[in-house]
């Protein structure tokens, strides 16, 4: 039962991003936790702290209108004191030129009495960064920001 519970707070946590509703993600985790995103683009880096993982979120918003993930699979394992869950997705999201975008990836988490310790988004780091560079050269400055990372 446990385990099922978690994986519909996840699943209700990509909802909320479907629905842009950014702000209800940010106090899943912990004060101090690890949120890395792999690759050389803006989105990359690691944040070990909430304002920082708000700034990568806002930054997410800006640079990805419209993204909504579909999820493909959500596996849980643990105890209360140390979850460890992956999520399988693929996502879309709206371009500057109106085109569509898209990846997919992984989402692995750590969790621990229910809040968000560790976060690993892996997923095509080269398609994004092509999208940043897209973004860039359409004058978009953020997509060739450098990444927000406290680490």
């Amino acid at each position: 039962m446990y385990h099922f519970i978690v994986g519909r707070k996840l699943r209700r946590a990509f909802g909320d991003i479907n629905a842009g509703a950014y702000e209800r993600v940010l106090p899943q985790f912990a004060p101090a936790h690890r949120h890395v995103m792999h690759g050389h683009h803006p989105l990359a880096g690691e944040r070990r702290t909430l304002a920082s993982t708000a700034q990568w979120y806002a930054r997410l918003a800006r640079l990805l209108p419209g993204l909504r993930f579909e999820i493909d699979a959500v596996a849980v394992t643990g105890w209360p004191w140390r979850t460890v869950a992956t999520v399988t997705w693929k996502d879309r999201f709206t371009l500057p030129d109106g085109s569509t975008g898209a990846n997919q990836g992984v989402h692995e988490f750590e969790l621990r009495w229910g809040r968000v310790h560790r976060l690993e988004v892996h997923c095509d780091t080269a398609k994004l960064e092509r999208y940043c560079r897209a973004m860039a050269a359409s004058g978009i400055a953020e997509a060739a920001a450098a990444p927000i990372s406290d680490a």
